[in-house]
């Protein structure tokens, strides 16, 4: 399997913030890709009904018009999981600055005092993405999004929770993105290694 061509992206020039490493994006073509981000100092933004549907309205148009097909996806109070097949690497800025921008708008025009920036993270980045490598971390990152609302005790049942949306199968998936070759074997990468457990909290928990 040859080495994907890629290029990395960050919405800043300098290397670091506030003493850390800032993060680059990597945007990648026929790509597996978990993205996740979450309110800044984890305010619940999207405690309301008003405010989740402005973000799936948001999410739904965005997809409608990028390569990004979502495989399942859940949003949180204060933070969204996704995880889904990406054709066109250029696409995910595009994705993610109509998303992030109308959603912070829109949300904040519904809030009592507004969020800004709306979206923080360490290393002053406004949200992660991550490569895919396997078949096996497709499954635990589709596990870990597909449980968000039980890890955060909102119900015992994912299909209880309207916020937690399944596009496609997971089995279907993994066979599809196998024959498409979109999963980024060769390069590995040390932070995936206690990532996505079903035993342990990572990083992405919020």
């Amino acid at each position: 399997m040859g080495f994907k061509e890629f290029r990395k992206g960050s919405h800043k020039r300098e290397e670091y913030w506030k003493g850390q490493h800032r993060y680059e994006h990597w945007y990648v073509d026929n790509q597996v890709y978990f993205i996740t981000a979450r309110v800044r100092n984890r305010q619940s933004a999207f405690h309301s009904d008003n405010a989740k549907g402005i973000f799936w309205n948001r999410f739904n148009h965005y997809v409608s018009v990028t390569s990004y097909t979502p495989w399942v996806t859940s949003l949180m109070d204060n933070h969204y999981h996704t995880l889904g097949y990406l054709k066109v690497g250029a696409d995910l800025p595009v994705l993610m600055r109509g998303l992030h921008g109308s959603v912070a708008k829109l949300v904040n025009d519904t809030l009592s005092v507004r969020i800004r920036p709306f979206w923080v993270d360490a290393g002053h980045q406004n949200y992660f993405d991550g490569c895919i490598r396997d078949s096996l971390q497709a499954r635990r990152a589709f596990r870990y999004t597909l449980t968000q609302c039980i890890r955060h005790c909102v119900c015992a049942d994912w299909r209880g929770y309207p916020h937690t949306r399944v596009n496609i199968d997971i089995e279907r998936a993994v066979q599809r993105a196998t024959v498409l070759n979109a999963f980024m074997q060769d390069v590995p990468y040390k932070r995936y290694a206690k990532h996505i457990s079903d035993n342990k909290r990572t990083r992405w928990d919020e």
